[in-house]
C-alpha cells in the first residue's frame, strides 16, 4: 500500500485496471469514480457504512471511540444524533456561525499585528472556533494549553490513520510483539500518542462539567448535552465526551489545510484575488465586512470556496469503509469485510467531472453550464458524511470573505510564488510550506479591522 500521496498512486491504477481496483489481495478496493461511489456508498449504505478495525491508530491509540472510526452501530448512532442537534441544521449553526464570524475578525486583527505569521495565526483561529463550539472554551491569545494539547493530537491523528503507515493494520500478529523488539517501534509511539488523546477527551469536559457547576459555564456542544440530559449514564457520558473530541480531532486540522489553500490559491492565481474584491467591493462596499448571511449575494466568493475544497482534497483519500455483507458492483463481486476506500483526490480531478481539473478556477461552478458542487464529494458518503461539514463549510468562507476585502494576499518582497500545489502526506493532507505575507488593502481597510468590535 503506497502511504505517501497513495490518492496519486490510487488514481494511476484506475487508468490503468478501471475505475474498482483490488489492492494487496487483501480485498482493498479504490473506488475512484464518484457516481460509483455514490451508487455503492450512499444507495448502499444500510452495507457500505462499518469502519475497519485500525490496529494501532484504533485499538492501541484508541481513536476508534471518535465518531469517525466508530464501528456502524448503536455507539456510532449516538454520536452522530449528538452531532446533529449541535450542528445538523441550519437553525442549529446559527450560534456557531456568530463565532466563525468573531473569531475570523480577530484573526483579522491578529493578520494585521503579524502579516508574516499566517500558519500560527490559522491554526489558532481554528482552534479557537471549534474548542468554543465543542466546550465553550475561550483561548488565550498566547501559549494556550488547549490549543497546545490539542495540536499535539492533530499531528498525532494525521500520522496514526494515515492508510498504509503500519504493517501492524494489515497484519494484526504484529500487535503481539514485545515494544523492545526491532520493528515494534509502532506501540511506543502509540502509547505517547494515546495518553495524549485521553487527556484531550478528558480535561476540556471535565472544565465544563465544573464551570456548570459553578454556573459559569458558556454554551457549547458539552454544556447543552449534559445540560438537555439530566440523568446520563456513565456510558452515554463517555459518547459525549468522544464526540466533543471528535468535533476538534475531525474538524480543526482539515479546516485548518483548506484555509491554507485557499491562500496559496490567491498568491498563484491574482486575477481570481481581484475578481473576489471586485465582488465584494461592488455588493457590500468597501466599510462592511461580510458576513455568512450575505452569501448567497457573493456568488463568485461561494464558487471560489467550492473551488478550494475541490482544487486541494483536504482527505484526499478518505477514510475505508467497511462491507458488512457480500455484494456486486459493477460486475464485481465485493466479499464481507473487503474494505473501501474512495479516492476523494481523483474524483475532485476527474476530467469527466471537472475541466481542466488541475486549473484553480472559480467559474466553472457558476452559469447554466455549472459543473458539480465540490462539496458532493468532499464530505465523503453516506451514513459516514462529515457530521460538522456546515462548520467547515461555513468557515472557510468566511474566512476567504473576511480576508479578501481587507487584505491583498501575496508574497514577501523578493519571494516568488511557487508554481503548484504539494500537498503533505497523510490521512490529513495540507499544502507543503509556502511564503505568504498579507497587506491592507487600505487605510480604511486597516481602520476597519482597528475598529472591529470582538466581543
Amino acid at each position: 500500500m503506497p502511504s505517501q500521496e497513495n490518492w496519486v498512486s490510487f488514481s494511476s491504477w484506475a487508468d490503468t485496471y478501471g475505475e474498482l481496483t483490488t489492492a494487496l489481495g487483501q480485498h482493498i478496493i479504490v473506488v475512484n469514480n464518484f457516481h460509483i461511489a455514490k451508487e455503492m456508498l450512499n444507495k448502499k449504505s444500510a452495507i457500505y457504512s462499518d469502519r475497519p478495525v485500525l490496529q494501532v491508530g484504533g485499538e492501541l491509540v484508541g481513536y476508534n471511540n471518535t465518531t469517525g472510526l466508530l464501528r456502524y452501530g448503536p455507539r456510532h448512532q449516538t454520536q452522530r444524533a449528538f452531532f446533529h442537534r449541535v450542528m445538523g441544521t441550519n437553525v442549529a449553526m446559527k450560534d456557531i456561525n456568530s463565532i466563525e464570524e468573531l473569531e475570523t475578525r480577530r484573526f483579522l486583527k491578529r493578520m494585521l499585528a503579524e502579516p508574516h505569521n499566517l500558519a500560527e495565526n490559522v491554526r489558532k483561529t481554528t482552534g479557537a472556533i471549534i474548542l468554543k463550539v465543542s466546550h465553550g472554551y475561550e483561548i488565550q491569545e498566547k501559549n494556550d494549553p488547549f490549543v497546545a494539547m490539542a495540536d499535539k493530537v492533530l499531528d498525532d491523528v494525521t500520522q496514526a490513520t494515515a492508510p498504509g503507515s503500519f504493517v501492524a493494520d494489515l497484519f494484526p500478529i504484529c500487535n503481539y510483539l514485545p515494544e523492545w523488539l526491532p520493528g515494534a517501534g509502532f506501540k511506543r509511539r502509540a502509547a505517547v500518542w494515546r495518553s495524549r488523546i485521553i487527556e484531550l477527551v478528558e480535561k476540556p469536559h471535565q472544565l465544563v462539567k465544573d464551570e456548570m457547576a459553578a454556573g459559569t459555564a458558556k454554551k457549547s456542544f458539552t454544556s447543552s448535552i449534559l445540560e438537555e440530559e439530566k440523568n446520563l449514564s456513565t456510558a452515554d457520558e463517555h459518547e459525549v465526551k468522544w464526540t466533543a473530541a471528535s468535533i476538534f480531532s475531525g474538524g480543526a486540522d482539515t479546516t485548518v489545510g483548506a484555509i491554507m489553500a485557499f491562500f496559496l490559491a490567491m498568491i498563484l492565481y491574482p486575477e481570481v484575488q481581484k475578481k473576489a474584491q471586485a465582488e465584494l467591493d461592488a455588493i457590500l462596499g468597501k466599510e462592511t465586512l461580510p458576513k455568512l448571511v450575505d452569501r448567497e449575494r457573493l456568488p463568485y466568493l461561494n464558487a471560489l470556496t467550492l473551488e478550494v475544497l475541490r482544487w486541494h482534497s483536504v482527505v484526499p483519500s478518505a477514510l475505508p469503509h467497511r462491507v458488512m455483507e457480500d455484494d456486486i458492483q459493477s460486475g464485481y463481486y465485493i466479499p464481507k469485510d473487503a474494505l473501501v476506500l474512495p479516492n476523494i483526490w481523483k474524483m475532485s480531478h476527474d476530467p469527466a467531472i471537472y475541466s481542466t481539473p488541475m486549473a484553480f478556477n472559480p467559474d466553472r461552478f457558476l452559469g447554466p453550464d455549472a459543473e458539480m458542487d465540490s462539496r458532493e464529494v468532499t464530505f465523503g458518503f453516506g451514513r459516514r458524511i462529515c457530521p460538522g461539514k456546515l462548520v467547515a463549510d461555513a468557515s472557510l468562507f468566511i474566512a476567504c470573505a473576511m480576508t479578501l476585502t481587507v487584505f491583498n494576499i501575496g508574497v514577501p518582497n523578493g519571494a516568488r510564488a511557487k508554481g503548484d500545489l504539494k500537498p503533505t502526506p497523510g490521512s490529513i493532507s495540507h499544502p507543503t510550506e509556502f511564503d505568504c505575507v498579507l497587506t491592507p488593502r487600505s487605510k480604511t481597510a486597516a481602520v476597519l479591522i482597528q475598529n472591529e468590535d470582538m466581543d
